[in-house]
């Protein structure tokens, strides 16, 4: 009973996945974005992710990604860290784990990323198999071409294209752009929690969610 009132005040958790380096400014933004819209935002950037002392970067991150309610994944020029003897990034890792339990989600992906990824397609170099075969040198550009198979993971690319769902991934090429998407798509919190009633009905967590929050807008 004295933890009626705390269930009540419960919004629902974005968690914003996305490399640091060079895009400080925009994760600022985004958080504050999503914070005056109403959300508790999940950034490690910022330090609001849940954090516990006995599990490791890795380990935290991918527990967030399976509590939160919504994921809204950055696909940058820059890898991220957490990379061990060619082991995925934590972003990468991120990304992928919020694609198997179907998280709702939305993704942006920087215009470097789909560009290198058509020009690459038409050199030959076609899918991560094809890929392999290029060494990336050292650049200010692009930092590894394993962002591409973070792109082509997001938009479901080993599907038939009538098989794929939650594909959208939204190009952006400035800060402006990505605030629009982030602006366009969660300023309207009712709306939000209106797409989780009708697409995720059957998640227990996610009705909780709701029902916790009493229809707040």
């Amino acid at each position: 009973m004295t933890e009626e009132p705390a269930a009540a005040n419960k919004k629902l958790t974005i968690l914003v996945s996305s490399t640091v380096y060079d895009y400080e400014e925009l994760l600022d933004r985004i958080y504050t974005l999503l914070t005056q819209f109403g959300y508790e935002v999940w950034m490690s950037h910022k330090g609001t992710m849940p954090v516990f002392s006995d599990r490791s970067a890795f380990e935290n991150c991918l527990a967030a990604t399976k509590k939160c309610d919504l994921f809204l994944g950055l696909i940058t020029p820059r890898y991220g860290s957490g990379v061990d003897k060619g082991a995925l990034s934590i972003t990468h890792q991120e990304l992928k784990k919020a694609i198997e339990l179907k998280k709702p989600r939305w993704l942006l992906a920087h215009d470097h990323v789909i560009f290198a990824r058509s020009l690459l397609n038409n050199l030959g170099y076609q899918g991560k198999t094809g890929r392999e075969k290029l060494t990336l040198e050292k650049n200010q550009i692009m930092d590894d071409l394993r962002v591409i198979d973070m792109y082509e993971d997001a938009i479901v690319s080993r599907k038939p294209l009538q098989d794929r769902q939650g594909n959208w991934v939204q190009k952006f090429s400035s800060d402006a752009d990505a605030t629009l998407f982030a602006t366009a798509q969660f300023s309207r919190y009712q709306e939000v929690e209106e797409f989780l009633k009708e697409n995720f009905r059957d998640s227990t967590h996610v009705s909780r969610i709701l029902r916790d929050n009493g229809g707040r807008s």
